[in-house]
């Protein structure tokens, strides 16, 4: 997949505001020549799904208030149903909000639509194209579907971009999945927005189009454009967003820069390998909390603020164990997401 960063297009915006009032206007960001600090600006967003004769009304969203900055590679997580494809299904002007106020590269998505939609590209999870076109007439249609002039085409550029030039005249139904994926991505660039959103790009996909995924939206973001990814492969999320927000149940329960969030978990667990097999914990290390993951491998659990390896090193050695490897594990992402949404859930039963 070839790598050709594409420059977002210039959205413009209107005047700067307070980011903390929540009246009609607010979350209007300052701009420089770059454009506002912040690509998209969320306060007070509800959503309230109407009821049926069987069911009630379902609030999906609870007031989030949101921030997206201008050029992050921004994570929005949560378990399923938690309100993230309502979000974006708002932010692509697909689903109406109940309340609230939204901003996309500073454009109201009530008053300025059509100036929002242009600011934003969705590339979806499902594979939504029509597989009796070629790659050439899907991105020609899109384009003409976006209000460009011919002459603002820019079929051959998306296409050597995703590196489909050689199919550009082969039928959709005719593509690999990978190639799919990509032609979707090509799709959501096409108007050179300075947001793309990514839904769940990786679901079901093999590792070498992940990867290649993946450095092409690096190349991308580097280039300037935002990008706002949701996904459930939270390894991927750590590794690629320096900010990221979670959502439970409607409600934004956290929004951090990704090392900052990590850092709420003040645990890690250090790994022991012993030459002999284990039937239990020894006796002598009761003092720890530990458990015998393997019948060779003891795994500590401690708070990252104490040291406590050389104790645990010494209790080993008093216990008669001869150590043959041993390393720690800090908290990861994955600790905090389940920490916080198990806290809420038990603070509801």
């Amino acid at each position: 997949m070839t790598v050709v960063p594409l420059p977002a297009r210039d959205a413009g915006g209107a005047a700067a505001g307070s980011a903390s009032d929540t009246r009609p206007g607010a979350g209007v960001a300052e701009e420089d020549g770059a454009g506002p600090s912040r690509a998209v600006a969320i306060r007070g967003l509800t959503k309230t799904y109407a009821g049926t004769k069987q069911e009630p009304p379902k609030t999906a969203l609870k007031g989030i208030d949101l921030d997206v900055p201008r050029g992050a590679f921004f994570g929005l997580l949560g378990p399923n149903g938690a309100g993230k494809s309502t979000l974006i299904n708002i932010l692509a002007g697909l689903v109406d909000k109940t309340a609230g106020t939204v901003r996309v590269w500073n454009h109201d998505i009530d008053r300025e639509r059509r100036a929002a939609k242009m600011a934003i590209g969705i590339v979806p999870q499902e594979l939504n194209i029509d597989p009796f076109f070629t790659p050439r007439q899907l991105l020609d249609l899109q384009s003409g579907l976006y209000g460009l002039r011919r002459s603002e085409y820019r079929t051959a550029e998306i296409l050597e971009a995703v590196g489909l030039t050689d199919k550009a005249n082969a039928y959709a139904r005719t593509l690999s999945g990978g190639m799919r994926r990509r032609l979707l991505i090509g799709k959501a660039l096409l108007h050179s927005p300075p947001i793309v959103v990514l839904d769940e790009p990786t679901a079901g996909v093999d590792v070498e189009l992940r990867k290649n995924l993946w450095t092409y939206m690096r190349a991308l973001n580097a280039a300037g454009t935002t990008i706002l990814l949701t996904t459930h492969y939270l390894e991927e999320a750590e590794r690629l967003c320096d900010t990221i927000a979670i959502i439970d149940e409607g409600e934004l329960i956290a929004c951090a820069p990704t090392v900052d969030l990590v850092a709420r978990l003040d645990t890690k667990d250090i790994v022991v390998t012993v030459e002999d097999d284990l039937g239990a914990v020894p006796a002598a290390l009761g003092q720890f909390d530990v458990i015998l993951a393997a019948p060779r491998r003891l795994v500590f659990r401690c708070r990252r603020s104490v040291n406590r390896v050389r104790e645990i090193v010494e209790a080993i050695h008093a216990a008669r164990l001869v150590i043959a490897d041993l390393s720690t594990t800090e908290g990861r992402l994955e600790d905090v997401f389940l920490a916080l949404t198990r806290d809420r859930q038990k603070a509801v039963t």
